[in-house]
């Protein structure tokens, strides 16, 4: 299936348009800003930018010829997409490289055939060197079909000094110090203070902005078929972040699915506060020990929204509600009222399901994650010490 098409960014892609109708265009960029909000799928436009020999007057790309077409279909000889990845047990560095090539693959496959496709792995994701070696060898080879060749590299905060690799980034450093003159490399980040200095100073930042609700709403319900309704309901939720939205459906998706999810996160929150561990460990038993990480994410995400409006009840701003509706209200209004809850301890919740989500995306078991993260709830939400 192609790649859906862009979705809002309009100023910044009329101004790298017009960078490239006259022949300004950087060789090297970093497109940057929060999570989520279609980062990569710009950078994917870029590429069409580069090797599309059909521009339209303003500098556009067309978006029919043979070249926008294989890009969009994730085809095209000439535009390599890079990303973190696990890293795959392998004996010698020569095995890891062939390794983590066939990983990218693997993954190309199933953003091929789901656009909608949100990557979800067992371990941590990260740049090796391995990866580096593979884009370097690809860099020094000439373009296929096209005059040039351009790398997209996906959350390039990955590729920071690490112990399993400290050698990628000042590897990828020293290609972006010297590229060859036929390549064109844009980075992603949602944070790229994390990159090296190094890196930040030799590419040219392009900040991109939270989308609104319409666009949101308009891209959920063509792309991924939701209700109107529904489509619209989640984009208030998505905080102008497509890639949270997406995050935010159970697998398999459909009609319903973003009301179930809604059910999941008050469930959980239910659990933190009841008086015993009873109903917190029925809730982490419930959670696959393994797989499905996806639907597991979508309830950490549903319970954080949820801990939001709580928040804004605990504050006093309970016209700033943005995931409950109603009869939640009054629900949430009981729960601000329990002895001991107050904003800030709502605060501390939400940073401890943020912490759960990064463990989540390890190889961490969902059940003792949740366990933990439900007993930590009821701490800072009733601030009753250790439940019983």
């Amino acid at each position: 299936m192609p790649l859906p098409p862009v979705y809002g960014h309009v100023r910044a892609r009329a101004m790298l348009a017009s960078a490239a109708r006259a022949g300004n265009l950087s060789q090297s960029l970093l497109v940057h800003g929060p999570a989520g909000i279609g980062k990569e799928r710009m950078a994917m436009w870029l590429a069409q930018v580069v090797v599309c020999e059909q521009r339209r007057a303003d500098g556009a790309p067309c978006g029919e010829c043979r070249d926008c077409r294989m890009i969009d279909r994730l085809e095209h000889p000439d535009v390599h997409w890079f990303f973190p990845l696990p890293r795959p047990d392998a004996a010698t560095p020569e095995k890891l490289r062939d390794k983590l090539e066939e990983a990218r693959g693997v993954e190309l496959v199933a953003r091929r055939e789901n656009p909608q496709h949100v990557p979800q792995y067992e371990k941590a994701p990260a740049y090796f060197m391995g990866t580096i070696q593979n884009l370097q060898r690809l860099a020094g080879m000439k373009p296929a079909v096209g005059r040039r060749k351009v790398f997209v590299v996906g959350d390039a905060e990955a590729m920071v000094p690490q112990e399993s690799s400290p050698e990628a980034a000042n590897a990828f450093l020293k290609l972006l110090e010297e590229p060859p003159a036929d390549t064109t490399l844009v980075l992603t980040s949602s944070n790229p203070g994390a990159l090296l200095a190094t890196i930040r100073s030799r590419v040219l930042p392009i900040r991109l902005l939270r989308l609104s609700v319409d666009e949101v709403a308009a891209y959920l319900a063509r792309e991924v078929k939701m209700p109107e309704a529904e489509a619209r309901a989640l984009a208030v939720s998505s905080e102008g972040a497509i890639g949270r939205a997406l995050r935010m459906l159970p697998s398999g998706g459909g009609a319903g699915s973003y009301q179930k999810l809604r059910e999941t996160g008050r469930e959980l929150l239910a659990a933190a506060l009841a008086d015993s561990d009873a109903a917190r460990f029925a809730a982490a038993n419930a959670v696959a020990p393994a797989g499905a990480r996806g639907d597991f994410t979508a309830g950490l995400e549903a319970l954080a929204l949820w801990l939001r409006d709580l928040m804004a009840i605990a504050a006093g701003a309970g016209d700033a509600l943005a995931y409950a509706s109603g009869g939640d209200e009054a629900l949430l209004r009981k729960w601000a009222a329990r002895p001991g809850l107050h904003a800030g301890g709502v605060a501390s919740a939400i940073l401890k399901v943020q912490e759960a989500q990064d463990l989540a995306s390890g190889n961490v078991n969902p059940q003792l994650i949740l366990a933990d993260l439900l007993r930590g709830l009821r701490n800072e939400l009733t601030g009753a010490g250790p439940a019983r």
